[in-house]
């Protein structure tokens, strides 16, 4: 059990038999007539609805533990995402809405650890920064600023606008829930090369 006053972003909960993830806390002090409150908003575990709601800073709640393994993306079929847990290589589905902008930046091959619940698969966690490999674009130009953008397709289909100096070939990093470029990987840096 924990109390609202306690919780963080990224931690799981029950209520009413139903699994949620903590998106956002925000903890609202009291005056003297009225107590504080605590506003969290919840996103449900298997359907992805979020839900705003209220709790007293020491009202209990209970918190679950997640298990934590890595798993391997293997394809997108069926509006599914298909893993493969490396301990087992048991192959495991997420579907496609859960994960959002997640499917656009997995590559066949990739790892990424992942939550359960009871056996269950809830989330795939990734990285707020991904590193992608600019498929096709303008040929680099230098200029007097960087401030000038131009349009590139990454490997990934992702159409994104890039700095002028980013040529075609090069990593660069992109802010995974955005979908913005951040900046480019230095050549020492870059994986494969």
């Amino acid at each position: 059990m924990v109390t609202a006053s306690e919780l963080r972003e990224g931690m799981a909960l029950r209520i009413d038999h139903q699994v949620f993830r903590v998106m956002e806390v925000e903890a609202r002090a009291g005056t003297a007539k009225m107590g504080g409150t605590v506003r969290v908003r919840l996103s449900d575990v298997h359907s992805g609805r979020v839900w705003d709601q209220h709790f007293r800073p020491l009202e209990k709640l209970e918190d679950v533990e997640l298990e934590k393994r890595r798993l391997e993306y293997l394809y997108s079929a069926g509006g599914n995402c298909v893993f493969q847990r490396l301990d087992s290589f048991e192959q495991v589905e997420f579907p496609s809405a859960n994960l959002g902008r997640a499917e656009e930046f997995l590559q066949p091959g990739t790892e990424v650890p992942a939550e359960f619940f009871e056996g269950e698969p809830i989330s795939v966690v990734l990285p707020d920064i991904v590193e992608v490999r600019v498929k096709s674009t303008t040929p680099p130009a230098r200029a007097q600023q960087d401030a000038g953008r131009k349009e590139a397709t990454l490997e990934n289909g992702l159409v994104i606008q890039v700095p002028l100096f980013v040529g075609p070939g090069e990593i660069v990093h992109v802010d995974f829930k955005t979908g913005r470029y951040v900046e480019r990987v230095r050549a020492q840096h870059k994986k494969g090369t």
